[in-house]
C-alpha cells in the first residue's frame, strides 16, 4: 500500500496548525513568565543602585502592586481550575438532577435510584470492598517490604523491583494480569500462569474472572501489586528518618526486634502511614482502568467509576451517570478533609 502525501495533505495541514498553536501558546506563556519577572527584577535592581549611589531612601514596595503581581501568576491557574474543575462540577451536579436526556428536572430521583437498584447496590458493595482491602493490604505489604529491605545488602535493587509496577499504567498492569488469569478448556495447554499452576498440582482450570466474588478479589490483587511499591517508598523514607539515637537507646535497653517494631518504628512512622492509607483510599475510590480492562464491569465486578462511565456514555443515562459522579465526589470529600486536618495538626505540632 503506497502512501500518497497529496491526498493526505489536509491531515498534515491540520497537524501543522495544531503544532503551531501549541508552540505559540506554550512558548508565549513561557516567554511571558520569563520576561515579566525579569523586568520587575531589573527595575528593582535599578532602584537599589540609585539608592546606593545617591543616598536616597530605598522606595518601599506597594502591597497592592505585590497583590496584583501575585494575581498575575495565579490567574492562569485559577482560569484552568474554573474551566477544568469548577464549571464541570457544577454542570455535573445540575445534570444529576435531570433525566437521562437532560431535558426535564427529576429532583433527587437519580440519587434514590442509586440505593434502590439491586445492580447499583452491588456496585456500592464492590466499591466498599475495594476501599477496605486495597489501602490496608497494600500498606501492609509496603510496610513489610520497607522493614525487610531496610539496610539490606541489595536494598536499592530490591526497592527498584518492588517499585517497578508503579511505572506501569493501570491498563498495562491489567493486561498483564489477564494473562495470569487466562483460561483454556480442560485438556488444552494453559497459557494462564495461575491455571497452569493449578493444573500442575492436579486441579481443574478455572475461569477466574467469571466467578463472583472471587473475581473482585483477583482484581484487587492487581491494585495491591501496583500500589505496594508506592507504600514501600514512603514508609521506607519514614523509617530512615527515625533518629539514630532513639534506635540505639532502644537496643541498649535490650528490646527485641518485635518490640522495636511496635514501640519505636510504628509510632515514629504513624504520620507517613496515615498519608499512605489516605492516598490509597482516594485512588481506590476512583479506580476505573483495572475493572474496565479486565472484565468491563461484568460478572458483578463493577465499581462506581466504571458504572458512572457505563450509565453516561454506554446507556445514555446522563442523569444517573452524573448522580454516581456526584456521589463519588461526596465519598472523597471526608477523606480529603481528614487529610487536610491531619497535615495542619502536624504543622502545629
Amino acid at each position: 500500500m503506497e502512501f500518497d502525501f497529496i491526498e493526505e495533505k489536509d491531515k498534515f495541514l491540520m497537524l501543522g496548525y495544531g503544532l503551531l498553536a501549541f508552540v505559540l501558546v506554550v512558548g508565549g506563556l513561557l516567554l511571558l513568565l520569563d520576561v515579566v519577572p525579569a523586568w520587575f527584577a531589573r527595575r528593582r535592581e535599578a532602584q537599589l543602585v540609585t539608592a546606593a549611589t545617591t543616598g536616597a531612601p530605598l522606595p518601599r514596595r506597594r502591597k497592592p502592586r505585590e497583590g496584583l503581581f501575585a494575581l498575575f501568576f495565579l490567574l492562569p491557574t485559577l482560569l484552568l481550575l474554573a474551566v477544568g474543575l469548577v464549571v464541570p462540577a457544577i454542570r455535573t451536579l445540575l445534570l444529576s438532577l435531570m433525566d437521562g436526556n437532560s431535558n426535564e428536572w427529576v429532583g433527587l430521583r437519580n440519587y434514590g435510584w442509586i440505593f434502590s437498584e439491586d445492580s447499583i447496590v452491588r456496585v456500592l458493595i464492590n466499591t466498599l470492598v475495594w476501599v477496605l482491602l486495597v489501602p490496608l493490604v497494600a500498606t501492609s505489604f509496603g510496610l513489610i517490604y520497607a522493614v525487610l529491605v531496610d539496610k539490606a545488602r541489595f536494598e536499592a535493587v530490591a526497592k527498584s523491583l518492588i517499585f517497578l509496577p508503579m511505572a506501569i499504567s493501570f491498563v498495562g498492569a491489567s493486561i498483564i494480569w489477564k494473562f495470569v488469569y487466562a483460561y483454556r478448556g480442560d485438556g488444552e495447554q494453559q497459557i494462564g500462569l495461575l491455571n497452569q499452576i493449578v493444573v500442575s498440582l492436579g486441579g481443574e482450570p478455572t475461569q477466574w474472572l467469571l466467578e463472583s466474588p472471587l473475581n473482585t478479589l483477583l482484581l484487587i490483587v492487581i491494585m495491591v501489586w501496583i500500589q505496594a511499591g508506592f507504600a514501600m517508598v514512603v514508609l521506607s523514607a519514614a523509617i530512615k528518618a527515625i533518629p539514630a539515637d532513639i534506635v540505639e537507646a532502644a537496643r541498649l535497653d535490650g528490646v527485641t526486634p518485635w518490640q522495636m517494631f511496635w514501640q519505636i518504628t510504628m509510632p515514629s512512622i504513624k504520620p507517613a502511614l496515615i498519608v499512605v492509607v489516605v492516598t490509597l483510599s482516594i485512588a481506590t475510590l476512583k479506580v476505573f482502568d483495572i475493572v474496565r480492562t479486565s472484565t468491563n464491569g461484568n460478572y458483578d465486578t463493577s465499581v462506581i467509576a466504571n458504572e458512572m462511565y457505563n450509565q453516561a456514555f454506554r446507556y445514555g443515562q446522563n442523569g444517573q451517570g452524573s448522580a454516581l459522579a456526584v456521589f463519588l465526589f461526596i465519598l472523597v470529600i471526608p477523606i480529603v478533609i481528614y487529610q487536610i486536618r491531619n497535615i495542619r495538626q502536624q504543622r502545629e505540632g
